[in-house]
Formats: C-alpha cells, sequence, structure tokens
C-alpha cells in the first residue's frame, strides 16, 4: 500500500520544476549588493527577477532560498524510492553557467556538501541494506556524456579510446541510441558496469567525471557537455520470485548561454560549434518539456541525441507503469544466464 500511493502521488506531479537560487560569489558581494541580487524568493512557489524590462514574476513547484542545504534540496527531490520500487525517474539540472547546477547535481570538491548523484548512491544502497532479507538487488550503471551532439561513454577515457582504435585500426567503439522491442530507450554500445556498494558506485561516478570534457569559461569548472549517469536497480522478491527494474536518470546538463557571453576563445569553442551543440539540444530539450506539459499530441524527441532519452518519460508523465518480470520470465532469464556461462541446466518436466 506504501509502494502504490507514494507512486500514486508522484505521479500526480507529472513534471516538476524547482528553482534554486544560488548565494552572491565573492565577486558579486564586492559589488553593490543590491544590485547583484536580481533573484528575490517571495513565498514556497514565487519568485521575482529584475530584468531589463522591469521586475518578472516567475512560479514553480517549490522555491529554495540561497540559504537552502543540499539537505534540503534532495529531500524534496527525492524520486529514489520510486525507481526502487520499478519506475523510471529522471532528474536533471537546467540553468547558465555558473548557476550552481554541478554544485547542486555532484557537490563541492571535498564532499562535505554532497549532490543530488551521490546522494543518490547512499540512498539505494542503504534501501538494499534495509530490505536484504526480503529483496535480492542487483545494481549496475552506465555513465555517458553528450558531447557536440556525440556519446561518449565515460568508463571509457579518450585517451584508451584512440590507444584502441590504433591498435585495432578500427573505428572507435561509437555509442549509439537504440529502442527494445518493449519501446525502451538504451545506449547501444555503452558499457554497463555493477556496482554492490555506495563506494563502487562512487568510484564509477568519479572515473567518469575524469573524463568528462572541461574547458575554462566564465567557471573554471564549466562543463561544456551534458553528463548522464544511469543507474538500474533490479529486485527480486524473496517469497513469490517477482522482478521488477526502475531505472534512476542524472543528468548534470552543460551552461545555457550565448557564446559571446561564455568567455571561451573561438579555439576552444571550435568555431563556436561546441557552445553551439549545447545551446541547441537545450532548446529541443525545452521544446519537448513544453509538449509534455501542453499533453500535446506530438512530442519532438527525435530533434536531439538529448532528448532521445525522454522518449521513455511520456509514458512515465502520463501512465505510470512498473518494469516487473513474472516468475517465470524470472526463471528463463536465470536460465539463459546459466546457459550463457557455459552451466548445465537441468530439465523441468512439469
Amino acid at each position: 500500500m506504501r509502494k502504490k500511493y507514494y507512486n500514486m502521488v508522484e505521479d500526480m506531479k507529472k513534471i516538476r520544476v524547482f528553482c534554486r537560487i544560488r548565494p552572491v560569489s565573492r565577486t558579486e558581494v564586492a559589488q553593490d549588493q543590491d544590485e547583484a541580487i536580481v533573484v528575490k524568493k517571495i513565498d514556497d512557489f514565487s519568485v521575482t527577477v529584475e530584468t531589463s524590462r522591469g521586475q518578472r514574476e516567475f512560479q514553480f513547484d517549490k522555491v529554495f532560498s540561497a540559504a537552502a542545504s543540499q539537505e534540503d534540496l534532495f529531500h524534496d527531490t527525492h524520486l529514489i524510492q520510486s525507481a526502487l520500487d520499478g519506475y523510471n525517474v529522471c532528474i536533471f539540472a537546467y540553468g547558465q553557467t555558473g548557476s550552481g547546477k554541478t554544485f547542486t547535481m555532484v557537490g563541492d570538491k571535498e564532499q562535505k556538501n554532497l549532490g543530488i548523484m551521490p546522494r543518490s548512491f547512499n540512498a539505494i544502497f542503504d534501501f538494499i541494506q534495509e530490505n536484504s532479507s526480503k529483496f535480492d538487488f542487483k545494481v549496475s550503471a552506465y555513465m555517458l556524456e553528450l558531447y557536440n551532439d556525440r556519446l561518449q561513454d565515460l568508463f571509457v577515457s579518450p585517451a584508451g579510446e584512440a590507444h584502441a582504435q590504433a591498435q585495432s585500426h578500427g573505428q572507435a567503439r561509437r555509442v549509439e541510441i537504440k529502442r527494445n522491442k518493449k519501446g525502451v530507450v538504451f545506449a547501444q554500445g555503452a558499457e554497463t558496469k555493477e556496482a554492490s556498494s555506495t563506494q563502487e558506485l562512487y568510484a564509477l561516478f568519479q572515473q567518469a567525471c575524469a573524463n568528462r570534457h572541461i574547458s575554462a569559461t566564465m567557471n573554471l569548472e564549466s562543463s561544456r557537455s551534458h553528463l548522464i549517469v544511469g543507474i538500474m536497480v533490479e529486485s527480486r522478491n524473496l517469497t513469490n520470485g517477482s522482478v521488477s527494474t526502475g531505472k534512476l536518470s542524472l543528468v548534470d546538463l552543460a551552461g545555457s548561454e550565448r557564446a559571446a557571453k561564455t568567455g571561451a576563445k573561438d579555439h576552444q569553442l571550435k568555431s563556436l560549434q561546441e557552445a553551439n551543440s549545447i545551446n541547441k539540444s537545450l532548446s529541443a530539450l525545452g521544446d519537448v518539456i513544453s509538449a509534455l506539459s501542453a499533453e500535446l499530441p506530438h512530442v519532438p524527441y527525435r530533434n536531439s541525441k538529448l532528448t532521445q532519452y525522454a522518449t521513455r518519460v511520456k509514458a512515465i508523465t502520463n501512465n505510470a507503469q512498473r518494469n516487473v518480470d513474472s516468475k517465470e520470465i524470472a526463471q528463463l532469464k536465470e536460465v539463459i544466464m546459466k546457459l550463457r556461462s557455459g552451466q548445465t541446466v537441468e530439465e523441468d518436466d512439469d
């Protein structure tokens, strides 16, 4: 009953948009503080923004002030339970370079203020430990970046990929977006790795982050690519044998701003290709969210590789369904795995 009603409530909320106001930087503090602060929280759902055309007001599902902690934000975006119950969940951070997206999603270098991603890793394995007597769990992950409209497997470093290509004298392994017979979108060619603890999953995450494209722009730590982290959690009920598979997608988007404002040089932007690719994909994402929110009959998923991942979202948004296999299907999968590993499988007379 808890699972049923928890996920019913989450599904009713459909797409939720939160606004987080970051604190002013040291540079901004040195300036006139009244001029530096242009966004003000009115209440838990509204903000005002000072623009060249005067003050404007915007509404959100929730507004976090500059004083809000990482824990506060994680508590209200806490959809981990739905993923563990067999649903597909996606959380992403959108905003201009320097607005605090990576801090919100990843946290700081010192790991004193963990972001949504590492907190999610902790929550997943805390839940697994608490329910180990009732369920058998398997956690796996893939981590990708979308850079200049090309997907890169972050479990494979660019240097390692180049070396492998030179050794084989062939094409580098390509990651392509495909759809299986069930209509589920997946990244073909991307390596998926299992993790049995928070530490193992976080180590995989650090490996992925080390291979991500970074460039010196307005923000020295600004990423110039979209980071896509997919966590799959398969749980098998030890009582009835039913299997459910949930997926948690966590995305740290690249900064959105005009190329002229980034401060990046022409050679870094590669004749503006990099910035244009970022803004094109973010624009496509905005179109998809707008279409979903308005419940339009056509949703332009195919306009960008970034939004092709969202084809699964429509089903979740309008009519969420758990990814549950029957006991029989689970047994067949187990038999197939044994056969693949060379084990002998006895036939059942029944």
